[in-house]
């Protein structure tokens, strides 16, 4: 990462970046960000000295052709580490496992609590699970972490990023709850340590917080797009409908000019012409 992408990101975009003295030299340590676009995880290491890990679907590292090697070979570049997400209780599970080895190593291992990207540039609500999980069960800091303006730079669904805009990364101070160590089976204190983490994440982002989880937001997102859809099609529908039934307007017939009327409109010859 640090000797390929890295490089080309930084002059390319030239990312922004406050806060880079809250992140230790050396220990381990866990980074909490909000998630804005695909273009987080790469964006955040490229500014650090210290690798960052975060996980990513087993399926990008299986793909077959040289499209799926190159990708396959583009995520190991870049740090991620594969996690089977079969199920959503082995997902979480494995998560978990994958980040307390990386703690275990002395190393730093990132994590987005909402689970997935913001469909609408909003904060929501954090997931409780390998976050809170991790830092209790191995008292690693807690360092948050807001990505600035990359969902402009490369929203959801769009390939290839947008020139011109600059992407900004604001770090917050290593936050200790090792006043909660061995409480990780606490739901509601795992609850707790969330949303501390989340409130500290909305003050360094500005971002509006919606105490939804996102994939319901994503869900409601679609169900929205697909009900204006249908409206519009039923809209179409009806007036193609009425036009079909709506009689045609009566020609109305002029009358025919007699010869009197012509006799009469036409002023003959001038004088002087006969």
């Amino acid at each position: 990462m640090k000797m390929t992408v890295a490089p080309s990101l930084r002059v390319a975009f030239r990312p922004w970046v406050e806060g880079l003295e809250n992140i230790p030299e050396t220990g381990p340590a866990i980074i909490a960000s909000n998630h804005l676009s695909f273009s987080d995880s790469f964006f955040l290491p490229s500014v650090m000295k210290r690798p960052v890990t975060f996980i990513a679907k087993a399926e990008y590292f299986t793909g077959s052709g040289i499209k799926g090697k190159l990708t396959a070979a583009f995520f190991k570049g870049v740090n991620q580490l594969p996690v089977d997400r079969t199920g959503v209780r082995g997902a979480g599970e494995a998560a978990i496992k994958a980040g307390t080895e990386v703690i275990e190593r002395g190393e730093i291992f990132g994590v987005y609590p909402e689970g997935t990207r913001s469909p609408d540039g909003k904060l929501y609500r954090g997931k409780v699970g390998a976050l809170a999980r991790i830092a209790l069960a191995t008292g690693a800091p807690v360092i948050p972490v807001a990505m600035i303006d990359t969902e402009k730079l490369q929203p959801p669904g769009q390939v290839w990023p947008n020139w011109g805009v600059r992407p900004g990364i604001r770090i917050g101070q290593p936050m200790d709850f090792s006043r909660y160590q061995g409480m990780e089976s606490d739901r509601f204190i795992l609850r707790s340590v969330t949303d501390e983490v989340m409130y500290e994440i909305m003050k360094l982002s500005d971002q509006e917080y919606v105490d939804i989880y996102a994939t319901a937001a994503k869900r409601k997102l679609a169900e929205a797009a697909k009900a204006k859809e249908k409206a519009e099609k039923a809209e179409k529908a009806e007036k193609a409908e009425s036009s079909e039934k709506a009689p045609e307007p009566e020609k109305t017939q002029q009358p025919e000019k007699t010869q009197q009327a012509e006799e009469t409109a036409d002023p003959g010859p001038a004088e002087g012409e006969k």
